[in-house]
């Protein structure tokens, strides 16, 4: 006790140091879920990326390929464990037991298989078809919310998938989005700069 009042500042920057980060979890915590994920969703553009989507045997749950690599997929799922402690590694997983049938066939598979699947766009476009909200596509900018999802088919009839934020083009007319488009995760002004394919919110509990 003597020691803590010599030292009466010392002890109180380390009280601060104790229980910061517990108050700064709990103030994250009381976000809307869509604040959140934009939020996670915005961080991960400071990541530096090389744009990667071979194939990796990933633990489960909670699996994913090295940080330093990623693909759009991998913005979405990061943003998501981040923000909203939601594994959609395992949440597509467990879909695609129950539900196999309903998923595209694109790749030949016969079951679902945990290491890649959620890192498939047309997986996630039927996983947030069934367990989210789908929206109508428009050229209206304002109908796409921050925390939605959008996914576009780029040329080649490429699927991308990114996340809407509350960030705003220069004349604030569009909403930036995250996402990774080959250059590592960024906030762009591409929303109506490829077909949209789809238009979705996820946040379960909301």
């Amino acid at each position: 006790m003597a020691a803590g009042i010599r030292v009466g500042g010392a002890v109180l920057l380390l009280a601060c140091l104790t229980f910061a980060p517990r108050a700064a979890w709990t103030q994250q915590q009381s976000l809307p879920a869509a604040q959140r994920l934009v939020e996670a969703a915005i961080e991960r553009a400071g990541h530096r990326v090389t744009y990667d989507g071979s194939y990796r045997t990933l633990a489960y749950p909670g699996g994913d390929v090295p940080d330093d690599i990623g693909v759009c997929t991998d913005v979405v799922i990061r943003a998501y464990r981040s923000g909203l402690g939601i594994d959609l590694q395992k949440e597509v997983h467990e879909d695609m037991t129950r539900g196999f049938a309903a998923y595209p066939k694109i790749w030949g598979l016969e079951r679902p298989d945990r290491n890649i699947d959620h890192r498939r766009v047309p997986n996630l476009e039927t996983f947030f078809t069934r367990h989210g909200q789908s929206f109508p596509v428009t050229r209206d900018p304002d109908d796409y919310a921050p925390g939605h999802l959008v996914t576009w088919r780029l040329p080649g009839n490429l699927p991308h998938i990114g996340v809407v934020t509350d960030r705003r083009s220069w004349d604030g007319r569009r909403p930036l989005i995250a996402h990774n488009i080959g250059r590592g995760p960024q906030l762009e002004d591409m929303l109506f700069d490829y077909p949209i394919s789809g238009h979705f919110r996820y946040l379960p509990g909301e």
